[in-house]
């Protein structure tokens, strides 16, 4: 069975899907990524003594920012009226993992907005520790589990890179 993308029209031209017509669901998407970093930046930024200050603080207000603007930096992503939107960090051997949460009541799910603001909270974390460490590496973005909608519940397989 051959899946039509949505975002085209019957001619190929792209356009933003109408929801019009779809009921209001619960959905919530979670993405995660992580950041590769050298000893000394993970240490810097686990004791909070990052050259511009407090970098995980910063980069968890940053992405629920992104969250909320993702219909602006995504051409046919609808603008949405998120109800909440996460931000985890988890320190481990070789930097730091980020997973997002977004989620709302509405007619089209949260996907990229849990996807922007995972990319915006790595981003932010680089700029803030990049006096530390130029090299980091931002790695593994993607989104891990969405629920609602027509297609219901679903999760991503195990680490492709695992």
């Amino acid at each position: 069975m051959s899946k039509r993308l949505t975002h085209l029209d019957e001619t190929g031209a792209a356009h933003m899907v109408d929801v019009g017509g779809k009921p209001e669901t619960l959905r919530k998407a979670i993405a995660g990524g992580f950041i590769r970093m050298s000893d000394d930046a993970l240490a810097a930024i686990k004791a909070g003594d990052a050259p511009k200050g407090d970098v995980l603080g910063t980069a968890r207000i940053a992405a629920i920012m992104a969250a909320k603007r993702t219909a602006e930096l995504i051409p046919l992503c609808h603008p949405l009226g998120l109800d909440a939107v996460d931000i985890d960090f988890a320190f481990e051997d070789t930097g730091v993992r980020v997973t997002a949460t977004a989620s709302l009541t509405g007619k089209t799910g949260v996907e990229m907005e849990a996807m922007v603001a995972a990319s915006t909270a790595l981003l932010t974390v680089y700029d803030m520790a990049k006096a530390l460490d130029k090299g980091m590496v931002i790695e593994e973005v993607r989104l891990l589990e969405k629920l609602g909608g027509k297609s219901g519940h679903w999760h991503a397989e195990a680490d492709p890179a695992a």
